[in-house]
């Protein structure tokens, strides 16, 4: 099948998303699939600092093609950006018939998808990721509109989790059945608990780990605050804030004003991350909300017991006191309780390290969860696209994310 995957900020070195692209794409590869991406990339400097900038890299059989996101680099325009992507699906089209599209993100890729689509006749599946539904369509009637579009017009809507799906039904009020939940997943092979040590043992001090997008909304300023706590209070720890995102000098200034010994390595690849893991003892994802949290299924995979929030794609993973700690999102105090909890108990830490890597061996592996997004282009191929929609959108110039872009 010829499959064109169009994917958003292609950057490993932060964004889950990022991987669970490069894992799906190896994915179809292997089981013979022809594979285009487009993906958009950040060119300036204010991008290149915040994304790791520059086009997506490589991915060994796939045809890569990098589209400089010049309408957000300029003010927002987002409207530049759908239409340069539209045109570069057009084009792999003309080059070689296409069978199905896959965007990633329900806008913008959704949305220059199901466009394209209307052009070439191919089906859609659209992958609503987390940005898509707890912000997007609530920032302004632009993006309302064409999220409703991508959900009601696209041939198949996957979803990672079904506490996501509920909160993008409330947010848009959409039907339940448009969505098929296609869970999250990780390479079990790539990422191992440490050989020298068995699942939830630790060093001393217990080395705590935060690794993906460094965001406030991602839970990393709460980190910070809370080791404050435990640093004054006398609790002995080792910490490490891996990665770049919109707040890492924040995170930094913060760290540097609490008087706070924490590393801030920024960028780290793909093929680094299995030794980030194995290097440290405990994961900390204090966030706020999920599509589905692929680094904590890397955390689990690795051996490491979680502390994260009982949050909206944490919750169908981790189990507070089962296979991770959980605590609201944003309760600093709750925060700092179990990051205690989880240095001083070694025995808790084992339990649930233990816990968690069996399920996450035996649940969210990319051997299955690749089956499942190929049995969904297989159901919808050959199907006519929806074409029941206007093709263009009211201009709403309030919306918040054009003055902010990144944060989209």
């Amino acid at each position: 099948m010829r499959v064109l995957f169009c994917s958003r900020r292609f950057f490993p070195a932060i964004s889950g998303m990022s991987v669970y692209a490069v894992n799906l794409l190896r994915q179809l590869v292997a089981a013979g699939h022809d594979v285009s991406m487009v993906s958009q990339y950040r060119g300036d400097p204010a991008g290149t600092r915040v994304y790791g900038g520059g086009p997506p890299p490589a991915v060994e059989g796939v045809r890569v093609i990098g589209l400089r996101s010049l309408g957000e680099e300029q003010g927002g325009d987002f409207e530049r950006d759908v239409d340069a992507m539209v045109e570069a699906i057009l084009a792999e089209h003309r080059r070689r018939p296409l069978d199905v599209i896959h965007a990633q993100y329900g806008y913008p890729n959704g949305w220059a998808a199901i466009l394209a689509a209307r052009e070439i006749g191919v089906p859609t599946v659209v992958s609503i990721q987390g940005g898509d539904g707890h912000w997007v369509g609530s920032c302004c009637e632009t993006h309302r509109l064409a999220m409703l579009a991508v959900l009601q017009h696209s041939n198949a809507v996957l979803i990672g989790c079904e506490s996501f799906a509920t909160e993008v039904v409330e947010r848009l009020h959409v039907a339940r059945d448009l969505f098929t939940i296609v869970p999250g997943a990780v390479d079990v092979h790539r990422f191992t608990p440490a050989p020298d040590r068995a699942p939830g043992e630790a060093a001393d001090p217990v080395r705590l780990l935060y690794h993906g997008r460094v965001d406030r909304r991602k839970g990393a300023l709460d980190m910070l605050e809370a080791l404050a706590v435990l640093r004054d209070e006398g609790t002995r720890f080792d910490a490490t804030i891996s990665g770049i995102g919109p707040d890492f000098d924040p995170c930094r200034d913060l760290a540097r004003e609490r008087g706070l010994d924490v590393r801030f390595p920024g960028y780290a690849d793909y093929d680094a991350a299995p030794a980030l893991y194995r290097e440290a003892d405990v994961f900390v994802s204090p966030t706020y909300a999920e599509g589905f949290s692929n680094t904590i299924l890397e955390a689990m995979a690795a051996g490491l017991p979680s502390v994260s929030c009982r949050a909206v794609g944490v919750v169908d993973c981790l189990r507070d006191g089962e296979n991770g700690l959980l605590s609201d999102p944003g309760d600093v105090p709750a925060l700092t309780r179990n990051l205690r909890r989880i240095i001083t108990d070694a025995p808790l830490r084992r339990r649930l390290a233990a816990n968690a890597l069996e399920e996450c061996r035996r649940t969210y592996s990319w051997e299955a969860v690749g089956r499942q997004i190929m049995g969904v282009y297989a159901a919808v191929h050959g199907r006519a696209p929806s074409r029941d929609f206007a093709p263009t959108l009211p201009l709403d110039p309030t919306c918040r994310f054009r003055a902010a872009p990144h944060l989209l």
